[in-house]
């Protein structure tokens, strides 16, 4: 009897050693994942379920993950199948012309492929970047037409009209209006898509997408 005793006395005092060990996990909210910065604006994750009511895409800040992704949903909802009335293809809406640009003569292939239309993007932002490092330079930071220039906007502005149509609307101080046929205009997404991170862009005249 005193033996089956001592045996569970044992037994029960392992446990409770063993059990000491363990300590509940307890979740640690560090403040600089959420930020109010001006100019960056990171604010997700957020501990205010209100702040999400809004958001239509994936929130992802102002790295250039966000800048692609939110110019996609503005092109084309980010429907890599996507084709307008107008024949400009992919989540991105590329031309037939602006896609040979990049090294691309298969539209098809094109189309079908979601890791060539990312590539085609990068690409033609490094070609933008090259056309257009005089302006980003003498502008950035300044004021157009209500509109705090920036690379990513130029960048954007490009994408939409071309690099010509950036550097006429920059160079008459936003005298000329400058749209695509949609009638959406450069200054538009000089405004909607300025300050995000584009620095890690290499501006490259004969980038291709491959």
């Amino acid at each position: 009897m005193f033996k089956k005793w001592s045996f569970y006395t044992i037994l029960a005092l392992i446990i409770a050693y063993l059990s000491s060990g363990f300590k509940p996990f307890e979740l640690q909210f560090h403040n600089w994942f959420q930020s109010d910065n001006e100019e960056l604006s990171y604010r997700f994750p957020s501990k205010e379920q209100k702040d999400y009511a809004y958001l239509n895409i994936p929130f992802t800040g102002k790295f250039f993950i966000g800048f692609k992704e939110a110019l996609a949903y503005k092109e084309s909802q980010g429907k890599y199948k996507k084709i307008n009335s107008l024949g400009y293809m992919g989540k991105y809406q590329f031309g037939l012309e602006t896609l040979k640009t990049v090294g691309i003569d298969d539209s098809l292939t094109f189309l079908n492929s979601p890791k060539l239309q990312e590539k085609a993007f990068v690409a033609l932002l490094s070609k933008n970047k090259w056309e257009l490092k005089a302006e980003i330079e003498k502008f950035s930071g300044s004021i157009v037409s209500g509109v705090k220039i920036t690379e990513s906007g130029i960048l954007a502005a490009a994408h939409l009209g071309g690099a010509g149509s950036v550097k006429r609307f920059l160079n008459s101080n936003g005298a000329k209006k400058c749209k695509d046929d949609y009638g959406t205009s450069v200054k538009t997404y000089m405004r909607d898509f300025g300050g995000y991170e584009t620095e890690g862009i290499i501006a490259d005249q004969n980038a291709k997408a491959n």
